[in-house]
């Protein structure tokens, strides 16, 4: 049997920049930063006081107050994403669902480390005043596959319910998983993405004991700048992407609007270092992905890189990057969200995906700001400063992982 054709048919996105995909995709297009101070916590002791923060997010636009009092802040993320695509691709819900619907539509949702900061809150809770005053509702909260799970009940869909956890290739796994449940038949549909939300105590002073974030505390918005000779660290963001996936025969029946076809999916492993990466996991997950889609390197035009702007890992994935497309990859266009997102780690994968199928739709590609004294050693083109409209019949996207996890989506122009 022939395998399925995947499309992607509905978008949502909560982000440092936006909470919406129109708001989203227009301060990315413009260049605009999304890092500020720390609001959430008293951060004037740690190394590093900024982070990419949600801004005027209301919950209650999106679930009612006492539902989201039940929820850690990535649940609600990844809830508003999730609600934004399935309205965006026009699915039925609820009591508008046959039965047989109801079973051909799933959710995968990820995260990569889910509710810190109501864990962080009840053990202070704990310890402070005793464990009768932990909630019955602290588990539910913070387990990563609640978002897919709140989904599922609000919406009525009733087929494959998971969450995948690999770091930050986890929005990305998702993804690309998903799309292999429809291919398989397992689904006609899947509410695909990622959602994060660690911008608290642990998360910022882990992360900054490991001396992985940036500490550039007198200019926030100007210190994730991947590729530039003075990175010294990644910035911490938040938030949510998800998209729709449909199959082509379920997309075409209900007359849905397609964004792009999901032709190519790669995974590979560094099986190296806990943390530090290596060039062969990324180039093999890439090789991979244009294996799945039957590419070659030189039709891929755009190519929305990891780019987390650490000093090592933007090395290492140029590196793997002209492994993997040869020649052709001096002929790409690279760029990294993340210098106005920041990294949202799990949550990564979906909004910068979500991203990679915006420019496909545009037929631009979006900037690296902050990229002004590009490092010799990252030799590509990174699309500095400012966006370029070009042509994209097929962009590709990275996410690498703790724990040597690695992934490469490829997007094509549905024709």
């Amino acid at each position: 049997m022939s395998r399925r054709r995947v499309v992607v048919t509905g978008l949502g996105l909560v982000t440092p920049v936006g909470s919406t995909v129109a708001d989203a995709w227009s301060a990315i297009l413009a260049g605009r930063s999304g890092i500020a101070n720390v609001t959430r916590f008293d951060a004037s002791q740690f190394a590093c006081r900024f982070a990419g923060e949600v801004k005027g997010f209301n919950v209650e636009d999106w679930m009612p107050a006492k539902e989201a009092r039940h929820m850690d802040r990535f649940v609600h993320y990844g809830m508003a994403a999730g609600l934004q695509a399935v309205a965006d691709a026009g699915l039925p819900t609820g009591d508008q669902l046959s039965e047989e619907q109801a079973e051909r539509i799933g959710c995968m949702v990820g995260s990569g480390i889910g509710g810190l900061p109501m864990i962080e809150d009840t053990h202070s809770e704990c310890l402070s005043r005793g464990p009768r005053r932990i909630s019955p509702f602290f588990i539910p909260a913070t387990i990563i596959n609640m978002v897919s799970g709140q989904l599922s009940i609000r919406l009525g869909y009733q087929g494959p319910n998971l969450a995948v956890v690999t770091a930050c290739t986890t929005g990305l796994h998702c993804i690309g998983l998903a799309a292999r449940l429809i291919q398989a038949g397992d689904a006609d549909v899947m509410v695909a993405g990622g959602a994060e939300s660690t911008v608290c105590a642990l998360g910022m002073g882990g992360f900054a004991a490991s001396r992985a974030l940036s500490t550039r505390n007198d200019s926030p918005e100007t210190a994730s700048r991947p590729w530039d000779r003075g990175r010294d660290g990644f910035v911490l963001g938040e938030g949510a992407g998800v998209m729709v996936l449909e199959s082509l025969e379920s997309a075409q029946a209900r007359g849905a609007r397609i964004y792009a076809e999901l032709v190519g999916f790669g995974m590979g492993a560094d099986a190296f270092h806990m943390t530090a990466p290596n060039v062969d996991g990324p180039r093999r997950a890439m090789q991979a992905a244009l294996r799945d889609a039957g590419m070659r390197p030189d039709q891929v035009q755009y190519l929305n890189a990891h780019g987390t702007s650490t000093p090592l890992g933007d090395v290492n994935e140029t590196n793997a990057i002209k492994l993997a497309f040869g020649d052709h990859a001096k002929s790409m266009v690279v760029s990294s969200t993340k210098s106005m997102t920041g990294h949202l780690l799990g949550g990564a994968g979906g909004i910068e995906s979500v991203f990679t199928v915006l420019a496909l739709r545009d037929q631009v590609a979006p900037p690296t700001i902050n990229l002004h004294d590009q490092d010799p050693d990252c030799d590509l083109d990174y699309c500095a400063n400012e966006a370029r409209a070009m042509r994209i019949d097929v962009a590709a996207k990275n996410n690498f992982g703790f724990g040597g996890t690695n992934g490469t989506l490829l997007f094509k122009r549905f024709a």
